[in-house]
């Protein structure tokens, strides 16, 4: 009902006003660009595939981000045997397949105290040796004589096989030796069928020109006989075989292992061999009498005692074993 006035007149909202009116439709028109983004306004990141390797190229890349081959320290062995015991020998041999090889993989120069060195390590027993029996049984010759190209070995009553354990200790000492700068050769690495024989093994070595060869391994004897011993080459002559010229650098380098040897497993030089001394000098092993490098085998302990066979099984002690090894060789090449 009108009571006669003019209608008033709409009064336009102030500028005030819109200004607050349009913030608050800012959070309201953010809110939903979200809402749009999460459902698909945009492409989805996430759904890309990584960018495929080129062809015949795979990743080596470990779950953990590094990169190479996995470590495996439990594999076993392969070498040419010393003697047990009483000294005679007890079925253990010397290498597989005669031919110049190369040692098996070596490494780049790297840089550290060792660089330039190179160290050849001979890990005693393939364990390919128990299925290729026939081989490693042929006679092969060690200059002063002729001796089986290899044997399988000897073990611990519970049946870890002194290959295992030779390989376990050899990779761990090839690691410390690359730290050091040293280039490191092996005579084998579980990567042929069996051997190598005897007469390859000192080839390999000799070929290297190496600054220092080790042959690694464990003692078969008695139970009660315990602790370790270096072998030496002693003084011989005959055929291919003349050692004259290795003999003392070779004592030198089996002084240095057996001492620092004790010095990091505590291990006790053989109650058995070497008159307490932790050394023995041999003149029937074709991989010390055919080495024109020098060159020693250490039995790191009796794989048939209880309390040796307690050291050799523990990954702990060999890993003391390798680093009395490896201070050993580093005492040796630095003079």
């Amino acid at each position: 009902m009108s009571n006669g006035c003019p209608p008033p007149t709409p009064r336009r909202p102030s500028g005030r006003a819109l200004l607050i009116a349009f913030a608050a439709l800012i959070p309201i028109c953010f809110s939903g660009w979200l809402i749009w983004q999460a459902i698909g306004g945009t492409e989805d990141e996430s759904a890309k595939a990584p960018s495929p390797l080129p062809a015949g190229q795979s990743s080596s890349r470990s779950p953990d981000g590094k990169t190479g081959q996995p470590e495996n320290p439990g594999a076993p062995g392969g070498s040419e045997s010393s003697d047990h015991g009483d000294g005679k020998p007890d079925g253990k041999g010397d290498g597989g397949n005669s031919g110049d090889g190369d040692g098996g993989s070596g490494t780049h120069h790297r840089s550290g105290p060792l660089s330039g060195k190179v160290v050849v390590v001979d890990p005693g027993h393939n364990p390919g040796n128990r299925d290729h029996t026939s081989e490693i049984a042929r006679q092969v010759d060690i200059g002063t004589n002729r001796k089986e190209c290899d044997t399988t070995g000897t073990s611990t009553n519970d049946g870890y096989t002194e290959a295992a354990f030779t390989l376990d200790v050899s990779r761990r000492l090839r690691t410390l030796l690359e730290k050091e700068g040293a280039t490191v050769k092996f005579t084998q690495d579980d990567d042929r069928p069996y051997g190598p024989c005897i007469d390859e093994r000192a080839r390999i070595g000799n070929k290297a020109k190496a600054d220092a060869v080790v042959s690694i391994h464990a003692d078969g004897s008695a139970s009660g006989n315990q602790g370790f011993h270096v072998i030496l080459p002693s003084k011989v002559k005959g055929g291919a075989a003349d050692t004259a010229e290795i003999v003392g650098p070779s004592r030198e380098l089996g002084e240095r292992i057996a001492g620092n040897f004790v010095r990091e497993t505590g291990s006790e030089p053989s109650n058995y061999i070497g008159d307490s001394t932790g050394l023995d000098v041999r003149s029937d092993l074709g991989g010390l009498n055919l080495s024109t490098v020098p060159k020693v085998f250490i039995e790191c302990g009796n794989m048939r005692d209880r309390e040796d066979a307690d050291r050799l099984t523990n990954g702990k002690w060999r890993q003391r074993a390798a680093q009395g090894l490896a201070d050993g060789i580093q005492s040796f090449l630095k003079g």
